[in-house]
């Protein structure tokens, strides 16, 4: 397992992040210690989990699991947004310091090396929650700050607010990301390289469909991740991607995979670790054979010419505007 710093950051962390959303809900508490002490065999030094997973479950997994490890091997992250409702969810003052509290007391440690702001609050002023933010980060309770599934405009205008008062700015990013969905390259991604935030891609499989799993015409196992969303109307539904591109990229994914001598899901990954600004991805698995799957993603890089024959069938085409228009000034051609 390499390393790298995250974003601009002296911190560093492993290539691969191990994501605790299955802990304490498809993936019991025993086989998420398992997961967990394979991770560190391979030279994983990083763990995801919010609040949100499981209702505090996949922290409390997390935390006793911790206590017996040196944390200071250890990068930890979580996430505060969301809730039951009224001062119990959100990103005003009062949420956040609750939450951060009742994450340090899950987690069972005296600090959060990651914390991410979950995704928009309308409700809450931006300069509310980057001064809280920065109070955590201030009091020692917090090391780096993060955010997730915010726009463009919402993230940039949350790093003006803290440079013009002095406040802690995010470190990095969490965003969806992957083979199939490269819509975080016309806004986020550019936003990233030029404020030098490190880049976290989530569901890097996409819920499973990177896997290989999944063919043309074939069934939706109900025990899959892609079964559980079309039951729970999850972003990875099969109605949403049963489409001509997807089985294009992935008749080109399983083509990829074959000629590397790896899975597809290893090429997946690979493919991630090799783009512009991504730090770390992260990986989510629900048992040891699917984490060792993903495990062998790292230690070697695909070769240039398939990289770039995966770069060709992904490429959305053609760019909706003005993400058209940007691409042909980076050629400096004029639009006809």
């Amino acid at each position: 397992m390499r390393y790298r710093f995250l974003g601009r950051t002296s911190l560093a962390v492993s290539e691969l992040c191990l994501g605790a959303m299955t802990f304490g809900r498809e993936a019991d508490e025993d086989t998420s210690n398992r997961m967990m002490d394979r991770f560190a065999e391979a030279g994983g030094t990083f763990l995801d989990t919010s609040d949100a997973y499981g209702a505090g479950r996949s922290e409390q997994i997390v935390g006793r699991w911790l206590k017996h490890h040196d944390r200071d091997d250890w990068v930890i992250s979580t996430k505060v947004r969301w809730g039951p409702g009224g001062n119990r969810a959100g990103l005003g003052r009062k949420h956040v310091l609750a939450a951060a509290e009742g994450s340090l007391r899950r987690l069972g440690t005296d600090h959060i090396d990651l914390y991410h702001v979950h995704g928009w609050d309308p409700a809450a002023p931006v300069e509310e929650v980057v001064r809280t933010l920065d109070v955590l980060v201030t009091s020692g309770k917090v090391r780096y700050l993060a955010v997730s599934n915010w726009a463009a405009w919402q993230i940039q205008k949350a790093l003006g607010v803290a440079d013009k008062r002095g406040w802690e700015p995010f470190a990095a990013i969490q965003a969806r990301y992957n083979l199939l969905d490269r819509e975080f390259e016309w806004e986020q991604g550019p936003l990233a390289a030029d404020a030098g935030l490190g880049v976290l891609p989530w569901s890097p499989l996409r819920g499973g469909w990177l896997t290989g799993r999944y063919t043309r015409g074939g069934a939706v196992p109900a025990d899959s991740r892609v079964g559980m969303a079309d039951a729970e109307n999850w972003g990875e539904r099969w109605s949403v991607y049963d489409n001509e591109r997807t089985w294009r990229v992935l008749d080109t994914l399983q083509t990829v995979a074959v000629e590397s001598g790896r899975e597809p899901a290893q090429v997946a990954l690979n493919w991630l670790l090799q783009r512009p600004t991504v730090t770390a991805p992260i990986i989510g698995a629900r048992n040891l054979a699917q984490l060792e799957a993903n495990l062998g993603a790292v230690g070697w890089d695909l070769d240039v010419a398939l990289v770039e024959r995966l770069d060709k069938v992904t490429a959305v085409e053609p760019l909706p505007y003005p993400y058209d228009i940007l691409a042909w000034s980076v050629h400096d051609a004029a639009p006809e």
